[in-house]
């Protein structure tokens, strides 16, 4: 079978189309023939070696398809079930085997393109708007890259939420869907100050909750962007890894909290895995949350899906067919 992978870090100039084995389950294990594979700012990090990796790797942890081969134990799913999943590595292949309580059981409303689109990126929004900070009507909050692949789906749910919702995006086109996607307001966060203008927006006050995907960039904004006592969500470095500051500065901010999650936290276990995708699935399918998969590159082409990705020269969701 096809497979991507590189043998060295750096740029997507690293990224080879291989031939390698089809590799068979062991116990516990699936083996999904790949219909769509999601494509996340992480892998761009594993390529890098912003977050180091393995050597040789294939990188990708997010795809969906159907079940072909099934290991010894495997009592959760059976050939030829529809299913996702996300988590480790190998999905830049036409398959891959994954562990069976790690994968998600597509319902008859979710085709496998929506799945691939949606798991990761879904289950990290129920994550951190349900959970890290549980979001309320009534809340105003502020979302760094509304019209990214995250972004889109925070701005939707948290509407469905009946949040205000503050956006900030990069451009005048994004920021007419950023509007579209329901954004009460949107800042253009490299032509205006982005704390100024939320303070304006809040009649002074800050918003409660900052949710930062960009990193160094935005670091200091949203950090002045928080009520008394907010709370910073960095779950993202697009721009680069936010430099190091003294504990002090959140103090001086009016006792501010901080906090770094990973959706791997929020799905330990099968029953928590299930119970995200499940919520992600139902917002989906009533209509609240729509979902655009903005482009789609053939699984040969991970190259120039790497470029469009680091060019923020993507909307919404970005896929690799097999």
């Amino acid at each position: 079978m096809r497979a991507v992978r590189f043998e060295k870090t750096g740029g997507p100039e690293v990224l080879e189309v291989v031939e390698v084995d089809t590799p068979e389950p062991k116990a516990g294990q699936v083996r999904v023939r790949h219909e769509a594979i999601g494509l996340n700012f992480i892998d761009t990090y594993h390529r890098t070696g912003l977050y180091p990796v393995k050597l040789p790797c294939t990188p990708g942890g997010e795809a969906a398809g159907v079940v072909e081969a099934v290991g010894d134990g495997v009592t959760r799913l059976k050939a030829g079930d529809r299913i996702a999943y996300t988590g480790g590595f190998g999905a830049y292949a036409e398959a891959n085997v994954v562990q069976a309580d790690r994968a998600v059981k597509l319902p008859e409303g979710i085709d496998t393109r929506t799945a691939a689109a949606i798991l990761l990126k879904g289950m990290t929004t129920e994550a951190l708007i349900r959970r890290t900070y549980p979001v309320k009507a009534g809340d105003t909050v502020l979302v760094h890259a509304a019209v990214g692949g995250v972004g889109q789906i925070m701005t939707q749910w948290l509407k469905a939420l009946g949040a205000e919702v503050i956006a900030t995006v990069g451009s005048e086109a994004k920021a007419a869907k950023a509007r579209e996607l329901g954004a009460d307001h949107v800042i253009l966060y490299r032509d205006q100050d982005v704390a100024a203008e939320v303070r304006r927006i809040t009649g002074g006050k800050g918003v409660p909750v900052a949710y930062d995907a960009v990193g160094k960039d935005t670091f200091e904004g949203t950090l002045s962007s928080l009520a008394r006592r907010g709370l910073f969500v960095s779950f993202g470095n697009a721009s680069g890894p936010v430099p190091p500051f003294p504990p002090a500065r959140l103090a001086a901010g009016g006792s501010l909290y901080l906090t770094r999650p990973t959706l791997f936290d929020y799905i330990v276990t099968p029953e928590e895995l299930d119970a995200s995708a499940a919520a992600v699935f139902e917002v989906v399918m009533s209509g609240k949350v729509k979902i655009e998969i903005g482009q789609t590159f053939a699984l040969t082409d991970a190259r120039k899906a790497h470029e469009a990705l680091e060019g923020r020269a993507t909307v919404g969701a970005s896929l690799l067919i097999p």
